[in-house]
């Protein structure tokens, strides 16, 4: 009989951010592909594309016209899953009726477009435009946050055809509404937890682990450290973590707003690096909530969930027991940071 190893052998790994296990199966990396093949289309786009919505100038769907703009762009979503105005709001309204409970929810959808060129991607960015895109955020985060039927706002992007990203164009959105989201409440009933009983933060904590070992760093600069989370869902899952405690965005300094900048796209370069393609994902910022509350506990962070697993066609599914069970990965955390950090942090279309 074997002696365990864990970069051999099933194991389960805790989150203490969401209290979730996952189950880490190193020895099924080995086994043969014969499922669906993703398929990119990485044939060059143009600066501007007349026929996009999101395009400087163009026509949107509802008959709005863009601005002629220049960098960072943002409008009220034309299809947002939340509305503001249309009905007469009662916050405190809740429908139960024994198994049968509801709520109504008040919310504002913004889209960020990054850049008037249609042609980007974040990773193809300059620092100096994506530490805009960084202010951009924070003048939202302060504007939407401020409002007082407003208690969360969320920061995201979603990257590629197969995260349902319906245009190529660069962006991203945001998504600010009334109640606290499940997972934000989870992660934050978990922060609190930790904070009240060591009076630091949980993530400050960890980072000072994760810098000790160094098993799953990818890339730190002064300000922010990229790693692959020891308790990693996806095949190459990412937090970038501040390494001061930061509770939200408006917090950061100057320099710590071109730090974040700087990792974005060098935690993107390696991605598209990977397979050399332009590499899927969902990203999004985690911070306090709008609530009006102090939330000590809130340590800011950033995580990008990509779904390719083995090449550029081969992608991560979670079914039947990551839908019946609990999360499990094959190739173990460790592995995926040694070949993220490997990569060069020059991207591959620059390269000649």
């Amino acid at each position: 009989m074997s002696t365990f190893n864990y970069k051999e052998h099933p194991h389960r790994r805790y989150n203490p951010l969401l209290d979730e296990w996952v189950l880490v199966s190193p020895q099924r990396a080995k086994r043969p592909w014969q499922g669906q093949q993703e398929i990119f289309n990485e044939k060059p786009l143009p600066t501007h594309d007349p026929d996009c919505y999101l395009c400087a100038g163009n026509q949107r769907v509802n008959g709005d016209i863009n601005a002629n703009y220049k960098g960072v762009y943002v409008f009220d979503n034309d299809f947002g899953a939340l509305l503001k105005d249309d009905i007469q709001w009662n916050p405190d309204e809740t429908f139960t009726d024994d198994f049968f409970k509801l709520k109504p929810e008040r919310g504002i959808n913004r889209v960020v477009c990054f850049s008037e060129d249609h042609s980007l991607t974040i990773p193809e960015m300059s620092v100096d435009d994506l530490t805009k895109v960084v202010e951009v955020w924070q003048n939202e985060f302060r504007t939407l946050g401020a409002l007082d039927y407003i208690n969360h706002v969320q920061i995201f992007e979603n990257k590629g055809s197969t995260m349902g990203c319906s245009n190529p164009h660069p962006h991203g959105q945001i998504w600010s509404q009334s109640s606290i989201p499940t997972l934000v409440a989870k992660t934050q009933e978990n922060l609190q937890k930790y904070f009240q009983k060591n009076q630091t933060s949980l993530l400050a904590n960890y980072l000072k682990k994760e810098l000790e070992s160094r098993e799953r760093i990818v890339f730190e600069n002064e300000h922010f450290v990229s790693l692959v989370p020891f308790w990693a869902v996806w095949p190459y899952e990412t937090m970038v973590i501040s390494k001061r405690h930061i509770r939200n965005i408006l917090e950061f300094t100057e320099e710590e707003k071109k730090s974040l900048a700087e990792i974005l796209k060098l935690n993107t370069v390696k991605y598209d690096n990977l397979f050399q393609v332009s590499f899927p994902y969902s990203a999004g910022i985690h911070q306090a909530p709008t609530d009006g509350e102090e939330h000590p506990e809130w340590h800011f962070h950033m995580m990008f969930y990509p779904p390719l697993l083995r090449s550029a066609t081969v992608k991560k599914f979670m079914v039947g027991y990551e839908l019946l069970a609990e999360a499990q990965r094959d190739i173990t955390p460790e592995q995926s940071a040694q070949i993220l950090r490997d990569l060069p942090l020059i991207h591959y279309k620059n390269k000649n």
